[in-house]
């Protein structure tokens, strides 16, 4: 893993904290980036911008440039797939309504995940999740906490593996708008609408096509072509596909939580040459 794009910048433009489902709060975060050499960070909670003031505030004390990041679930073809929406109005009426309705959306998605939990494990959930989320939304990382904390699993990896992770029973689905719908929230805010790691659904190769095609035609601009946990290979793939569909490339950790050495702050592969990256086409370009 390197810090991309040279010595002089260091860019990453997708990660999470406790307003969503990371373990840092937005002002550790940031510092944590700032450790990290990170120079420019984007936070892209999952369906809020709740945090996005106080890590604004601590990133002009720490020197880091904050970009208006969000990452959002939306449906395509009945499969979840996350956008993320960069450098957006966070004053927009509109958006914020929207982003309302997707905020209700996310507590019946808790509800649903304390349901399945508590019929394997005879513990109440909810409260706590709650509790460790800031008395926000609880995603699955503070569902893994509150399990921790009942004595049912050791830690936030054992956690994930019997409980949370991919096709296990806290792994809920939500009903989330259409592709195009949420592409055009972030496009109507004035933001940079970009496909958030393509290679993390499972799709096949010519899928994963058609999902790009789909996207651009939403009115997409931009995806993510380095980000963490990708395969030998996923960096030169992405990045053909980027070129081929015309889009910007975007990068970014993905980061939720210290401690995963595969998901650390500014770190990810460097992109290729011959990419536009997304920042150049930011209202004020890096």
């Amino acid at each position: 893993m390197t810090i991309p794009q040279g010595t002089s910048l260091c860019i990453d433009l997708h990660c999470h904290s406790t307003a969503s489902d990371g373990t840092l709060t937005p002002s550790e975060l940031v510092d944590r980036a700032a450790a990290m050499g990170v120079t420019h960070l984007a936070l892209t909670d999952h369906d809020t911008i709740a945090g996005l003031a106080e890590a604004r505030t601590r990133a002009g004390e720490a020197g880091l440039a904050l970009i208006s990041g969000i990452e959002l679930s939306c449906v395509w073809r009945r499969q979840t797939i996350h956008v993320v929406g960069l450098d957006f109005d966070v004053e927009d009426s509109r958006f914020l309504a929207r982003l309302q309705a997707q905020h209700d959306n996310r507590w019946r998605r808790a509800h649903k995940i304390a349901e399945r939990l508590e019929r394997k494990v005879p513990e109440p959930l909810l409260d706590l999740a709650t509790e460790q989320a800031g008395g926000d939304v609880p995603g699955r990382p503070h569902f893994a906490k509150a399990l921790i904390a009942q004595g049912v699993v050791k830690n936030m990896n054992q956690a994930f593996s019997r409980y949370l992770g991919n096709g296990k029973p806290g792994d809920v689905k939500a009903f989330w708008p259409e592709l195009e719908e949420i592409v055009g929230w972030i496009t109507d805010a004035g933001g940079i609408a970009v496909l958030a790691h393509p290679r993390k659904y499972g799709l096949t190769g010519s899928k994963l096509r058609q999902l790009v095609a789909d996207f651009q035609s939403a009115g997409g601009q931009a995806m993510e072509v380095a980000t963490s946990g990708q395969q030998r290979g996923d960096l030169s793939f992405l990045a053909e596909l980027c070129r081929g569909n015309e889009l910007m490339a975007s990068q970014g950790s993905d980061f939720h939580f210290p401690g995963a050495s595969w998901c650390e702050l500014g770190r990810f592969e460097t992109l290729p040459s011959g990419l536009r990256p997304v920042w150049q086409g930011f209202r004020t370009p890096l």
